[in-house]
């Protein structure tokens, strides 16, 4: 099998070498080819007014001066020879990806970018709980996606749908188990936008969000990763609203 592995943290995160093990763990193809530097939040976006460059790095393993999208379209149209991946996997994010992180997430777009492609695509992230950072527990997601990936390949994956793996931030033994969810929705009412004041006293800013547990509704993302189990959710590349189209149809036949 051949492994593409991506993220968005960029190509010297701890989280890479973690994904670099687990994918080493499943086969002896793998390449890495992920952003020169940190790209989190470029969601799924494209260079398009900027060249591309790539670093080689060491045998199979490339630094891209774009984002995670531009990073999995360099690798399989042009930086591996022969036959594409069998597998892209992106991450493992620093933190989780879930409700509408989604829509924001390198990690998660460098596998749908994979999935577009037609490449069974998973992305993969680490939660760690706010202000430990320095504690982020790598070795749970190094311990127990292997088999899980492997589970989920072998099953299939549907085309046009991808994976969206989370981890507690549990140990390993302390993790309750694995559940199919749905996505999520974050309280938009905890974003926040911080403002500071530069050596001249002009005014920057940062958005961020409140530090809060929510409430979240049983079998989501967020759900479960608060009752410590790990979280897989297949999303789909499709947007379309299907029960709206309908509705929609007869408006425009009045």
């Amino acid at each position: 099998m051949r492994i593409l592995i991506t993220n968005d943290d960029g190509i010297h995160a701890p989280g890479l070498k973690t994904l670099e093990n687990i994918a080493r763990s499943l086969s002896d193809d793998v390449w890495v080819v992920a952003p020169e530097t940190d790209q989190s939040g470029a969601a799924h976006s494209l260079s398009l007014n900027d060249p591309l460059r790539k670093r080689r790095v060491a045998p199979q393993r490339y630094a891209v001066k774009g984002t995670p999208t531009d990073c999995v379209i360099m690798a399989v149209r042009h930086i591996i020879p022969g036959p594409p991946p069998d597998l892209v996997l992106s991450g493992v994010n620093r933190g989780s990806n879930l409700a509408d992180d989604v829509t924001y997430s390198g990690t998660v777009a460098g596998a749908i970018e994979g999935t577009l492609l037609g490449i069974a695509s998973m992305a993969l992230s680490q939660n760690y709980t706010f202000g430990e950072e320095a504690k982020l527990r790598w070795h749970t997601a190094e311990s127990l996606a292997p088999d899980l990936i492997r589970r989920l390949f072998e099953a299939g994956l549907p085309p046009n749908v991808m994976l969206n793996i989370n981890f507690p931030d549990l140990e390993p033994g302390e993790v309750k188990g694995t559940v199919i969810t749905r996505q999520g929705k974050r309280d938009q009412g905890l974003m926040t936008i911080r403002e500071h004041k530069d050596g001249r006293s002009i005014p920057y800013y940062w958005i961020g969000f409140e530090r809060k547990l929510s409430k979240p509704a049983e079998g989501t993302d967020l759900w479960a990763l608060y009752e410590g189990l790990v979280s897989v959710t297949p999303l789909g590349t499709d947007l379309t609203h299907k029960e709206s189209c309908e509705r929609f149809a007869r408006v425009l036949e009045v």
